[in-house]
């Protein structure tokens, strides 16, 4: 493999670490091994730090690739609480209101998920990475600052209910969305157009475009991966 020339690594993203902090943990080791002070690398389509799942690291030449990537097809896996809502639409924050549940059936959950099949508008969270005026909206909305967001049009093309439990009011869907597709967002439009309120409590992405997550590796398992490889230095 010829890093500096550029090659792309799958990486299963562990929960509660950054896309930055995985891909820096890559760079340390793919930098001390080819005895370069800092190989060129970039990562395709952030994933939120309490999400897992697929997460392309490119090098060398290949960070060109960055920007095609991202407008690659997308498909989730996610676990929504019903009956309440939190800052973040995730875990990240503490619930800060419950609503009602006993109307909620698997029947109208199914019936209110075709609403979001296609093109729809979508607000984005206020704890996301957007950029209002040169500043993160995250860092705004942390300083207690307030934030406002615009829609943005993007494509949902399935979501699909592969679990509901009425004791719990915990459902699990399965997503495949375009580009710029925030899954917190829609948890809380699902909630908000069953009348409930939603949180995700699990987001793993299982797919970005031809790379599914049983192609990827651990972190743990990269270093192993590493030394495996026949790497082939590039004159800098």
């Amino acid at each position: 493999m010829n890093f500096q020339e550029g090659e792309f690594i799958y990486i299963n993203k562990p929960y509660r670490m950054t896309s930055f902090g995985a891909l820096a943990f890559v760079r340390t080791r793919l930098s001390k091994k080819l005895g370069v002070k800092r190989l060129k690398t970039g990562h395709a389509g952030t994933l939120d730090p309490l999400a897992t799942g697929v997460l392309i690291l490119c090098t060398g030449k290949a960070t060109k690739r960055i920007e095609s990537l991202q407008y690659a097809s997308k498909e989730y896996t996610a676990t929504l609480q019903l009956g309440a809502t939190t800052a973040s639409y995730d875990m990240e924050h503490t619930v800060n209101m419950t609503y009602p549940t006993r109307h909620i059936t698997r029947e109208l959950i199914e019936q209110t998920l075709r609403q979001f099949v296609g093109e729809i508008q979508q607000v984005p969270p206020e704890y996301s990475a957007c950029n209002i005026d040169g500043h993160r909206a995250y860092k705004m909305a942390r300083r207690g600052e307030k934030v406002e967001l615009k829609p943005k049009t993007l494509v949902i093309d399935e979501i699909e209910l592969t679990d509901f439990a009425p004791k719990t009011m915990q459902m699990s869907i399965r997503v495949v969305c375009g580009k710029g597709t925030y899954i917190r967002a829609l948890a809380r439009d699902i909630g908000q157009a069953l009348g409930s309120g939603a949180f995700l409590t699990a987001l793993c992405r299982t797919r970005l475009g031809n790379v599914r997550i049983e192609d990827c590796k651990t972190l743990d398992e990269f270093p192993a991966w590493l030394d495996r490889q026949e790497i082939e230095n590039s004159k800098i």
